[in-house]
C-alpha cells in the first residue's frame, strides 16, 4: 500500500493548495521541519523525513528546549516530502483548515539505524536547524502518542519556541499568512491590500509599512528598468530594521507578479531563484517585508551576459567625505580613458556606487575580469589611496573598489531602493554635478518626492 494514500484521501486537491502525495526516492541528507499549525487547535506539526515521505506528529505545545518538559507528539499520517516547504492557508472545512506557517527547517541525524529503532518504537537524533538544534528523542508510550524529548547536551541555554512569531521561508507572521495578498485591478491601476500598514519598519523617525510600500509605488517607474527580470536578493524585516532581519533569495508559491527561475548551484543540483516581472511584483514583496532590495548584473533572457557593472568605493571609516567624493572622480576619469560612460547613485550608507552600461555581449568571465582590471589599475596608479583588496586589514587610511560583485550569483543594491538603516536612506540615482553637494546617505525617504518631479539623471541608461 502507498504510504501515502491516507494524505491523499483526506485532501481534495481541487480546494486545497497543498502538495499532492507522491513518494520520492529517500535522499542521503535527511531533512527535518516544524510548520505551526493554527487550525481548529494551536499546534505545530513535528516532521522527519524517512524512506522517501514525511513521518508526522502533532505536537499540542510545540518542542521545548528543557530536558524536564516532556511534550505529546501525536503520531499523524505521512506526508509528502514536498510538503517541507508549505506555508499558506489550508481552506476553512477541508482537513487541517486553518494557516501554515513553516516554523523550522533543516537537516536531522540519527544516531541509530532509523529504520529499526523507528519500528521499535523510538527515534534519536541531532537535529540542525535553525530555531531548533541539538539531541533529541521520539519515544512511543501508546496508541499514536508519543513524546518529543529534548536530551541534556551542550546546547547553550533553554529557548522559549514563543519568542519565534515569524516564518523562517517568508518572514511572515501567522496573522500576515491568514491575510495574504490581494491584488485587485482599479481604474488600470494596480493596487494592493497592505498587510498590518501600521507596522513600524523605522523607528528613528518613525516609518510605517504603508509609508514603504507607497514610497515603492511612487518610484517604481524608475525602479523597475533596474530590477525587472533580474535575479533578485532581498533583505526582509518581519519586526522593522531593528529586529530580525534576513536575505530572502528564493521563490515562494503563490505570488503574483513574481517569477520562478531553476540554476545550477554545487553538486548537480538546482536552486529556485525569483525576479520581479512588474509593479505589482515589486508591491507584492515589499508586503512580504521586503525593505532592501539587491539584484544581479544581468537579465535573466540572457542570463550569463551581464550588462550591468557596479563599483561601490568602500571607504576606511576613518576617512572624510572629501577624499571618498576624490575616490570617484578618479575612477571616473579611468572610466573616460576606456570609453565606458558610467553613472553615479548614493548607497544609502558609506560611499557611492558608480555603474557602468555594458552593450556589448560578453562572459561573466570577461566582465569579472574587466571589473578586477579597473580596480587594479586604480590601486597601481594610487597605491597609497585605494585598494582591490576586500581584506579589512588592507583597507586602512584607504577606499576599497569593490569589484567582486561583478561575479554571476552576486548582487548588488538596486537604483532607488530603500537601505535598512536610521533615517531610511535611499540609494538614489543622482547627476554628476550633484557628487560634491549630496552626502552618500543624504537622501531618505522623506525628501524624494521632490527629486523624483525632477529630470531623470539615468533617463538615457539603458538608451
Amino acid at each position: 500500500m502507498n504510504k501515502l494514500t491516507k494524505y491523499n484521501k483526506k485532501r481534495n486537491f481541487n480546494k486545497t493548495s497543498e502538495p499532492k502525495g507522491i513518494e520520492k526516492k529517500g535522499h542521503k541528507k535527511l531533512i527535518f521541519c516544524v510548520q505551526h499549525h493554527l487550525a481548529r487547535k494551536d499546534h505545530y506539526d513535528f516532521r522527519l523525513e524517512l524512506n522517501g515521505v514525511l513521518l508526522s506528529w502533532a505536537v499540542p505545545k510545540g518542542p521545548s528546549y528543557n530536558p524536564k518538559e516532556k511534550r505529546l507528539a501525536v503520531h499523524t499520517e505521512d506526508h509528502p516530502y514536498d510538503y517541507r516547504n508549505f506555508e499558506g492557508v489550508i481552506p476553512k472545512g477541508e482537513y487541517g483548515g486553518g494557516v501554515v506557517q513553516l516554523w523550522d527547517k533543516g537537516e536531522w541525524l540519527p544516531f541509530e539505524n532509523p529504520h529499526d529503532t523507528y519500528k521499535k518504537g523510538y527515534l534519536k537524533f541531532i537535529l540542525k536547524g535553525s530555531r531548533l538544534k541539538g539531541a533529541w528523542t521520539l519515544i512511543h508510550f501508546k496508541e499514536n502518542n508519543w513524546l518529543l524529548i529534548k536530551e541534556k547536551d551542550n546546547t547553550k541555554g533553554f529557548k522559549d519556541i514563543n519568542r519565534y512569531k515569524t516564518s523562517i521561508k517568508t518572514g511572515r507572521t501567522i496573522e500576515e499568512i491568514e491575510k495574504n495578498i490581494k491584488i485587485n485591478k482599479k481604474d488600470k491601476k494596480e493596487e494592493i491590500n497592505i498587510t498590518h500598514p501600521e507596522k513600524i519598519i523605522y523607528k528613528n523617525p518613525k516609518i510605517t509599512k504603508g509609508e514603504v510600500l507607497k514610497y515603492y509605488e511612487l518610484v517604481a517607474s524608475r525602479m523597475l528598468p533596474f530590477i525587472k527580470n533580474r535575479i533578485l536578493s532581498t533583505k526582509r524585516c518581519p519586526e522593522g530594521i531593528d529586529g530580525n532581519i534576513f536575505f530572502k533569495k528564493h521563490l515562494e508559491p503563490n505570488r503574483d507578479g513574481i517569477k520562478m527561475i531553476k540554476l545550477p548551484s554545487a553538486k548537480d543540483k538546482k536552486d529556485d531563484y525569483y525576479y520581479i516581472i512588474n509593479e505589482k511584483g515589486l508591491l507584492n514583496e515589499a508586503n512580504m517585508n521586503s525593505i532592501e532590495f539587491h539584484v544581479w548584473g544581468s537579465n535573466i533572457k540572457k542570463i550569463d551576459s551581464p550588462d550591468i557593472m557596479v563599483f561601490d568605493l568602500d571607504p576606511d571609516e576613518l576617512l572624510n567625505i572629501d577624499k571618498v567624493r576624490e575616490g570617484v572622480k578618479d575612477l571616473k576619469k579611468i572610466l573616460d580613458e576606456l570609453k565606458l560612460k558610467s553613472y553615479l547613485k548614493t548607497s544609502g550608507g558609506k560611499g557611492y556606487h558608480i555603474v557602468v552600461p555594458i552593450k556589448t555581449k560578453i562572459s561573466w568571465e570577461e566582465f569579472r575580469g574587466i571589473a578586477k582590471n579597473i580596480a587594479k589599475l586604480m590601486e597601481n596608479k594610487w597605491p597609497d589611496k585605494y585598494t582591490s583588496n576586500m581584506r579589512m586589514e588592507k583597507r586602512k587610511g584607504k577606499i576599497f573598489i569593490d569589484w567582486v560583485r561583478n561575479t554571476k550569483g552576486a548582487t548588488s543594491i538596486a537604483p532607488y531602493s530603500l537601505r535598512t538603516r536610521k533615517n531610511a536612506p535611499i540609494s538614489i540615482p543622482i547627476k554628476w554635478s550633484e557628487l560634491d553637494k549630496i552626502k552618500p546617505n543624504e537622501i531618505t525617504i522623506k525628501e524624494v518626492v521632490k527629486r523624483l518631479k525632477r529630470k531623470d539623471p539615468w533617463e538615457d541608461f539603458f538608451t
